[in-house]
């Protein structure tokens, strides 16, 4: 008997075949004059196990300020708790400190510097910058390239018991045009892979709307006359995973001021059937599954 994975694959979209196609790449649908969007806040959820068993969630959030970067952190310990995301949110203020709380029972010690940050676009930094976090003296996230630079640091990361860690989901929120570009990795032993979405139309403008998703200068899909089919998914087999593709363009057609469009990219393990799982499995089953999410949150109109 075939296992699930197997019968979905062969209805997916391959990556890999379509590199090997002769279809239309990023240069067909984007030309010079068409900039993407500049995401103006990126939250990475991290999924931390202790030493002691215990699993945490961390989420960094990255956003733009008027005058610089912002950068702020929640604890939980579980996913579907968003009564408790007030309670456990603490927004770094300045470019470069250290901070200490309590959250989940637990003692919650920050060090960050973005002093010396390099950005390429948007609001996360992609060097010259470090973010430590501890829970109960043991060192749980560490993300960054200037550790090495801090003796304080090195000392942490020699004397702290380290606990393992993994990225969960990664969710960006644009606004301004309709093309959106960022990349995403989508399992520990796979490469970063280059995502652009763009919603427009052909030769008619808007009039007759088409979605089209690439990964790696490569077309991977269309799809047309949106306006009525602006709910969707669509499986693409990418690194020996199936993942789900997810849009939902409803608000963003037919709200006219604050209209959002959403676009999701899950992995699916091989035993799960389902497009979407209930929250509380999320919670617990989904702990010891390698999963992640991609969730693109688009504003039709600049805030």
């Amino acid at each position: 008997m075939r296992s699930l994975a197997t019968c979905y694959s062969e209805h997916a979209i391959k990556i890999s075949d379509s590199y090997c196609s002769s279809g239309p790449s990023n240069q067909a649908y984007l030309s010079l004059y068409q900039t993407p969007s500049i995401p103006n806040a990126v939250s990475c959820l991290y999924k931390v196990k202790l030493l002691s068993q215990k699993s945490l969630l961390i989420t960094l959030t990255w956003c733009n300020k008027l005058l610089s970067q912002g950068l702020s952190i929640n604890i939980s310990d579980s996913i579907s708790s968003p009564s408790k995301i007030n309670d456990n949110f603490h927004h770094l203020q300045r470019s470069k400190g250290s901070k200490t709380f309590h959250s989940c029972n637990s003692k919650i010690e920050v060090f960050w510097d973005i002093s010396a940050a390099y950005y390429d676009t948007g609001p996360e930094p992609i060097s010259g910058f470090y973010v430590v976090v501890l829970v109960d003296s043991e060192l749980c996230l560490l993300l960054g390239d200037r550790d090495e630079e801090t003796p304080s640091l090195q000392a942490l990361k020699t004397k702290s018991p380290q606990s393992k860690s993994s990225v969960v989901s990664r969710s960006e929120h644009f606004s301004g045009n309709s093309i959106y570009s960022t990349k995403a990795q989508f399992c520990d032993s796979g490469i970063a892979h280059d995502i652009l979405i763009k919603c427009s139309g052909e030769e008619d403008g808007l009039k007759n709307p088409v979605l089209s998703v690439c990964i790696d200068n490569k077309m991977i899909f269309q799809v047309k006359r949106l306006k009525w089919n602006f709910r969707g998914n669509q499986i693409i087999f990418l690194d020996g995973l199936l993942v789900d593709v997810m849009w939902d363009l409803h608000d963003w057609f037919f709200k006219e001021t604050s209209g959002y469009a959403v676009f999701m990219f899950r992995t699916r393990s091989g035993l799960d059937s389902r497009l979407w799982l209930e929250e509380k499995n999320l919670g617990q089953k989904g702990q010891d599954r390698a999963e992640f999410s991609l969730l693109i949150c688009a504003c039709k109109n600049p805030e």
